[in-house]
């Protein structure tokens, strides 16, 4: 069997990325500092490394090839991997800690602020940045390289990323208006949901994510209308409040977000809602894996 042995050029592979984003060699010229006729040298270079066509050019438009555009989708990961083992090489070699970037979603519960703090105070030399993710993307930051770890609503199952430790589980509530019919309640079985409306996630996020955090029926199988998608948990109280449909929320989050036009109402039959810590898979580091146990001390 022949061994097919593929030389790669980082500049090559840069110049794609930016071409891929701004679909103009004019731009993408003056972002990397180059002339159009080099990005244009370095584009043909790649192809010809490649085999194949990845972008095609006319008069009036730039676009991806069908191979242009898997390429640069599983090109945009590893790149970005790249760059932060780089990163992180040159801040030990200049004898800093490090930075570790945390997503979150809704709100960073007192959990995440105290694994934060104890993280830190282990390492001082280390930055901890904590970043909050839109409720209906949870997933598209941490594969962008924007975070290293994100602490995300489960549950998760994408074959990319890696779930670690799981905490903060907690019974639902329905969040509604207080002028909605079950307002007055002082608990609710999952079956009373049966034909009420509930506010949902917008995509990107996944279905099977979605339907838990809003279901379309009961454990019997009785319908619960779909109401407005939001994207963020701001959006979806303010739907709640002008009485468009309900939230399933975990407890601690909805008596974050206490207001006096709206109430929470525990849900019984539901399993409890949780956070989970998810990362890139195969990129645990050390120092990933101390924050997790940060994480869990703080249960």
């Amino acid at each position: 069997m022949t061994e097919v042995v593929i030389s790669l050029e980082i500049r090559e592979l840069e110049c794609f990325l930016v071409l891929a984003e701004e679909l103009h060699f004019g731009r993408t010229a003056e972002r990397l500092y180059l002339t159009q006729s080099r990005v244009s040298q370095l584009l043909r270079a790649l192809e010809h490394r490649i085999g194949g066509q990845l972008v095609e050019r006319t008069s009036r438009r730039v676009s991806l090839t069908p191979l242009g555009q898997e390429f640069v989708e599983s090109l945009r990961p590893a790149y970005a991997a790249l760059e932060r083992v780089v990163a992180s090489t040159q801040q030990k070699a200049a004898g800093s800690g490090g930075q570790l970037r945390i997503g979150f979603q809704g709100t960073a519960n007192d959990q995440i602020l105290a694994a934060v703090g104890g993280f830190q105070e282990q390492h001082p030399g280390f930055l901890v940045e904590v970043m909050e993710l839109p409720l209906n993307d949870p997933f598209s930051a941490l594969r962008r390289g924007e975070v290293d770890a994100a602490v995300v609503l489960l549950p998760v199952a994408e074959d990319d990323l890696a779930l670690g430790p799981v905490f903060s589980e907690q019974p639902p509530a329905l969040t509604v208006s207080v002028k909605h019919p079950l307002a007055d309640r002082s608990s609710l079985d999952v079956e009373e949901l049966a034909g009420s409306v509930l506010i949902s996630v917008a995509p990107p996020a996944p279905g099977y994510w979605r339907q838990v955090q809003a279901p379309t029926q009961t454990p019997s199988g009785a319908l619960i209308h779909r109401g407005p998608e939001v994207r963020t948990l701001q959006e979806g109280l303010s739907m709640i409040a002008a009485n468009r449909g309900g939230m399933l929320l975990c407890r601690p989050t909805a008596e974050l977000n206490q207001r006096a036009d709206i109430v929470h109402v525990p849900v019984t039959g539901l399993p409890d809602s949780a956070l989970g810590l998810v990362w890139r898979r195969g990129e645990d580091t050390p120092w990933l894996r101390t924050f997790a146990g940060a994480l869990l001390d703080e249960q």
